[in-house]
């Protein structure tokens, strides 16, 4: 996906310019290419963004370690505020921020980036907690009891630590 110049959103039917995704999104690993719509709208002071998207990656269980697919299904929209950076603006290296300032700007003169934005939305939309939903998922046991073919050898460093102590 090119970036976009912003100035140009003002000249686009109803300021909006409709961004079809089927690709591969650089730095994000996925097993099919992101797939949907990035619907960018120009509010004047401010752009409006709308995804609708869905992929399928693969991450590894936190509780069994087995890998598995997931699939990601985004439709989400924010509001990027434009804003001209003022450069004469003198900030001491500490100071107070107020949560209403914590908004995201960019320059009406810049660029938007959806590439980056599209990758940003994916990894906020990954799960905190990667659990398959296998039958059988448990945590490899470290006693001993566990059979050596169902046990994960990136645990036996560790094993041979505990019979150290």
């Amino acid at each position: 996906m090119d970036n976009i110049y912003i100035p140009h959103l003002l000249k686009a039917p109803d300021r909006k310019r409709s961004i079809p995704i089927d690709e591969m999104i650089e730095g994000m690993e996925t097993l099919t290419p992101v797939r949907g719509t990035l619907v960018i709208r120009h509010g004047g002071t401010f752009l409006e963004l709308v995804i609708k998207a869905e992929t399928i990656i693969t991450l590894s269980c936190d509780r069994c370690l087995q890998q598995f697919n997931q699939r990601l299904a985004l439709e989400n929209s924010e509001i990027i505020w434009l804003e001209a950076e003022d450069k004469d603006k003198h900030y001491p290296l500490e100071r107070e921020v107020a949560w209403e300032d914590l908004s995201e700007t960019l320059s009406p003169e810049g660029h938007f980036a959806p590439e980056l934005w599209v990758y940003e939305q994916l990894s906020l939309a990954m799960p905190l907690r990667q659990l398959c939903e296998r039958q059988d998922c448990q945590a490899p046991s470290l006693d001993g009891t566990e059979t050596p073919s169902r046990f994960d050898s990136r645990w036996s460093s560790l094993e041979v630590f505990k019979k150290q102590l």
